[in-house]
Order: structure tokens, then C-alpha cells, then sequence
């Protein structure tokens, strides 16, 4: 155990055993471990399924919340359509809120993606024309990957 004092301003560090500290009346052992938001995450998914009526059942995948609260996962996409309800309770419960409030995913722009995608494309061609030596292709190909970028 590390025990550090700080007397007028001075700072004393004791590096002591569970036997000396227990004789100094110091306790070593820690009755409840610290709180942590995973901890409490499932402390809450715990006690939602305890409470959730085990004939709720996902069509999809036959998962129950029993089983969410035994794995901790849900089995399926659908899941999250079947269990909306208790989930939204959950998510209330541990976040103070079932709304999201931070920045929403914007995907691309169709154009952006097909353009990335032939990039990639060029490049896997680029690759092979190098790895083959044939490097008028490549030259080609290096040319038209710069005119893409």
C-alpha cells in the first residue's frame, strides 16, 4: 500500500504491507469497486431484463432479453426494432436521455463515393500492372489516378 501525507505542505510518501497498514488502522480493502460507465451500463441492462417479460421474442434471430442480458449483444438488426421499447428504457436510464444530441453521420455524396471507388479501383490496377512490369500501363494508369485526385 502507498500512502502519501501531505503536512504543512510537505509531502511524505509510506510504502507500507496489508499487516502494518491494518495495524494503523488504515483499510486495504476496497468494500464496493469504483463505478465505471461500462459497470453502470450493465448494471442497468440487468435489471431491464429482469424486468422485461420473457415472451418478447426477436422473429429474426428467436433472441429474448434474457439472452441480451446474458451476452451483453443483441442478435440481430431486428433486434432493435423488437426490443425499441426496453432499449429506449435502457437508453433513457443510463444516458438521462433516448435522444441523440451530438453530431448526426452524414454520409458522402453519391459522386465523392464513385469517385473514391474508381481511385481504389485504379490503384488495385496500378498494383498489378507494377507487380507485372509492365509500366507503359502503369504510367497510364498513375496518370489517370492524378487527374482523378
Amino acid at each position: 500500500m502507498h500512502l502519501t501525507k501531505v503536512v504543512q505542505g510537505e509531502v511524505k510518501q509510506e510504502h507500507l504491507c496489508a499487516k502494518c497498514a491494518a495495524e494503523r488502522g488504515i483499510e486495504t480493502t476496497v468494500a464496493n469497486p469504483p463505478k465505471t460507465m461500462l459497470g453502470e451500463f450493465l448494471h442497468a441492462v440487468q435489471e431491464q431484463a429482469a424486468d422485461a417479460p420473457e415472451t418478447v421474442r426477436c422473429t429474426f434471430c428467436a433472441m429474448t432479453l434474457k439472452d441480451f442480458r446474458a451476452t451483453g449483444r443483441l442478435g440481430c438488426s431486428h433486434c432493435y426494432q423488437t426490443f425499441e421499447p426496453s432499449l429506449r428504457e435502457l437508453l433513457r436510464r443510463v444516458h438521462g436521455s433516448s435522444q441523440h444530441v451530438g453530431r448526426k453521420y452524414v454520409p458522402p455524396a453519391p459522386e465523392l463515393m464513385e469517385r473514391a471507388t474508381t481511385i481504389g479501383e485504379l490503384r488495385d490496377r496500378l498494383r498489378r500492372a507494377i507487380a507485372s512490369e509492365d509500366f507503359e500501363i502503369a504510367a497510364s494508369l498513375r496518370d489517370k489516378i492524378k487527374a482523378f485526385e
